[in-house]
C-alpha cells in the first residue's frame, strides 16, 4: 500500500518502532478531532499526546508541541493536521522527532506563509468572520469546508468546540523546514474543501513524502481513521531509530 521515496532508510539496519504519537490539530478545531485514532494508538501500546494548540501564534503553537515532547521519553513521531502542518514543520528540528505525517497539511518551505502558500486558490470568505483579530466558521461552512462527509451531529460539536485561530497565523513563517531532514508521510484528502487537493499533492511531492490519497473531507483523521491510523504506524515502523545491523 505504501511506496517509498525519502522515507527509505535502505539496508544493513535494524529498525525499533518508535512509541510516541505527538498530534497536532488545525484551524476550527482542538485535539478531540484525534479522538478517533487515539484510543487504537493506546490499545496497541503507543505514548500518545494530543496538543491543545492555542492558535494564537506560531510561536505558542511551537511551545505548547515542545511541552508534549518533553512529557515523552525517547524519539517522537509528530503528526500535523490542517495549520499543525506548519507547526510540525518547525517543531520537527527538535533531535527527539524521528519522523512526520502530515493529513492534509500546510508543508511551508523556508519563508513561506499560509497565505503565500494559498494565495493562487480562492477562498470561501462568506463562511468566516473575522473578531478581534481571531476568525471564525459558521456552522455551514463546517459542513461545507471541513466536514462535508461527516454527519450533522458531528457538524455541530465541531461548530459548537471550534477553537478560533490568531489572524496572525496567516503570515507566520518557518525557519528552518524539518521535512528537509526527517522522513515524511502525507495522507491527501481527494475531497477536501479547505486545503486544495492539487496543493496537498505539490506539497507532498515537495517534500518527498511517502503518499496515500483518502476520499476524504478536510478532517481525514475523523472520516477515514483506519487509513490515518495505518500511516501513522508506518512512520512509526520505519522512521530513523535505527541501529547497524
Amino acid at each position: 500500500m505504501f511506496g517509498r521515496d525519502k522515507a527509505n532508510l535502505g539496508t544493513g539496519t535494524t529498525m525499533s518502532k518508535v512509541k510516541n504519537i505527538v498530534l497536532v490539530h488545525g484551524f476550527w478545531t482542538d485535539a478531540s478531532s484525534y479522538n478517533q485514532v487515539i484510543p487504537t494508538l493506546l490499545a496497541e501500546g503507543y505514548e500518545v499526546i494530543a496538543v491543545q494548540n492555542p492558535l494564537t501564534s506560531l510561536a505558542d503553537d511551537v511551545a505548547a508541541t515542545k511541552r508534549a515532547l518533553d512529557r515523552l521519553e525517547g524519539k517522537c513521531i509528530l503528526v500535523g493536521h490542517s495549520w499543525g502542518g506548519t507547526v510540525i514543520t518547525e517543531v520537527g528540528n527538535d533531535e527527539r522527532v524521528s519522523g512526520l505525517v502530515y493529513i492534509a497539511a500546510l508543508a511551508p518551505d523556508t519563508g513561506e506563509s499560509m497565505i503565500d502558500l494559498m494565495s493562487k486558490y480562492e477562498a470561501p470568505s462568506q463562511y468566516f468572520q473575522e473578531q478581534e483579530s481571531f476568525i471564525w466558521i459558521s456552522k455551514a461552512g463546517i459542513q461545507k469546508i471541513l466536514a462535508g462527509d461527516l454527519s450533522a451531529a458531528q457538524t455541530a460539536l465541531i461548530h459548537a468546540t471550534q477553537t478560533l485561530p490568531s489572524t496572525s497565523l496567516l503570515q507566520a513563517k518557518v525557519d528552518s523546514p524539518a521535512w528537509k531532514t526527517k522522513p515524511s508521510w502525507y495522507i491527501v484528502a481527494s475531497n477536501d474543501q479547505s486545503v486544495p487537493p492539487e496543493l496537498q499533492r505539490n506539497l507532498s511531492k515537495r517534500i518527498g513524502a511517502t503518499t496515500i490519497v483518502v476520499e476524504s473531507s478536510h478532517l481525514a483523521m475523523i472520516s477515514h481513521a483506519k487509513e490515518v491510523l495505518e500511516v501513522i504506524k508506518e512512520a512509526a515502523a520505519h522512521s530513523s531509530t535505527s541501529s547497524p545491523a
